[in-house]
């Protein structure tokens, strides 16, 4: 998807404004397991995945790789936190697939944010998704267990599913790659 076609299907604006926003992003083309950004250094580009995946991963207290976030095109990605405060990242972001993205440095999003209303509103919408998508997450974990988990990532993101190492996946869900297995062959033979 364009990334015009994204701004005006989440925020109802302008065709050329829209167009005047994307011209502030540059095309880059991203190579499979790429690090975006990294724990410990400051983002200094904001993303928006035009193709491809990529995921959002940290090292627990036991150095255990966990995945904290998936994303599939077309979606923003970035550690916001990072970004706009410029402060080191917490986590690791990186490409699962060959990935084609557009990026915004800091300067531009902020020129973006003061001179262009419809980039706030556009800012604004991404914010709360990213919010609503975190909310979700954590109630999730709280709420259902892990074949449910499955079951709704499997439904909402089937290429994850298809195309993502199952270790991620199992990390992600909160269980060993052994008992995702386990739930995996348990609905393939349920009626």
């Amino acid at each position: 998807m364009e990334l015009e076609d994204y701004i005006i299907q989440l925020t109802p604006i302008p065709r050329p404004k829209a167009t005047l926003i994307a011209s502030y992003f540059k095309a880059q083309t991203v190579k499979k397991g790429t690090l975006l950004v990294e724990e410990g250094k400051t983002s200094k580009q904001s993303y928006f995945l035009k193709s491809g995946i990529a995921r959002c991963f940290l090292y627990d207290h036991n150095g255990n790789e966990i995945t904290t976030r998936f994303y599939t095109a077309p979606a923003t990605l970035n550690d916001f936190q990072s970004f706009f405060k410029q402060e080191p990242s917490k986590e690791y972001y990186e490409t699962l697939t060959h990935c084609e993205t557009l990026t915004i440095d800091l300067e531009a999003v902020q020129y973006c944010f003061h001179n262009i209303p419809e980039f706030r509103e556009w800012g604004r919408m991404m914010l709360t998704m990213n919010y609503v998508a975190l909310h979700e997450r954590m109630i999730s974990f709280h709420k259902f267990d892990a074949k449910e988990r499955y079951l709704e990532l499997l439904k909402q993101k089937p290429q994850i599913i298809k195309e993502v190492p199952l270790k991620y996946v199992a990390s992600y869900l909160g269980v060993t790659k052994y008992s995702l297995s386990r739930i995996r062959k348990e609905i393939i033979t349920s009626p």
